[in-house]
Parts: structure tokens; C-alpha cells; sequence
């Protein structure tokens, strides 16, 4: 898998409502966003750099462009886990989940879980 870019906190949150409805326009993003909602020319730069970057790309319908995901949230829900392995805990998912149980982040129960998800791979 080549290396996914990495999104800044306004793209992801964007890209989430992208993800979300699965084919939009910058309004339809607007209407489900939280009050005060951002102006529809702020959103429409973050699309667009989600454009340039390689996330989503669109298609026009006059001066109306419905946007798309080209990369699905699975794929860079990956991407992220496996750069913050990477970056925080050397590679290392043993690390990742040592720093989690030490943390009490992760019961007992979700460690077996895991492990029985793990066996049915291997």
C-alpha cells in the first residue's frame, strides 16, 4: 500500500460527512455540519484541497460539482494506525498494545478478542 497523506484536523472532519454520504456537494456537507456552521467558501477550499490531494474528485453538473470519495475511510483508517505505530511505537504493534494496557485503555475482554480475530487470520 503506498503512503496516504495525511489530513489536517478541518480535512478529516470534512472527509468524514465525504465518507458519510458517499457522493455530496459542498452544501450538503454545510447542512449537516453543527452550528455556527463555516462559510460555504471554507468548506469549498478544504474540498478542494481534498481534491488535490488525492481523496475525493468530483463531477460537474453545470456550475454544480458533486464530490466523491477516491480513497475509502477503511484504507486511510489504515494508513493512520499503521503511521502512528510507525512514528510513536517503532513499528511495533506488541508496543502499541503494551502502551495501551498500560494505560488501562484495553480490557482483558478486548485483548481476547483481538486474539481470537488474530487466529482466525493466521
Amino acid at each position: 500500500m503506498s503512503k496516504i497523506k495525511s489530513l489536517t484536523r478541518a480535512e478529516e472532519e470534512i472527509m468524514q460527512y465525504i465518507w458519510q454520504f458517499g457522493r455530496c456537494t459542498v452544501s450538503n456537507i454545510i447542512d449537516e455540519m453543527k452550528e455556527p456552521r463555516p462559510p460555504h467558501s471554507s468548506v469549498s477550499s478544504i474540498v478542494r484541497i481534498l481534491e488535490r490531494k488525492g481523496f475525493v474528485d468530483h463531477k460537474s453538473y453545470g456550475r454544480t460539482y458533486e464530490y466523491f470519495p477516491l480513497i475509502s475511510k477503511e484504507e486511510y483508517s489504515k494508513g493512520s494506525v499503521l503511521s502512528l505505530i510507525n512514528e510513536y511505537f517503532n513499528g511495533s504493534t506488541p508496543q502499541l498494545v503494551s502502551f495501551l494496557v498500560a494505560k488501562e485503555e484495553t480490557s482483558i475482554e478486548e485483548l481476547q478478542e483481538l486474539i481470537k480475530e488474530l487466529k482466525k487470520k493466521s
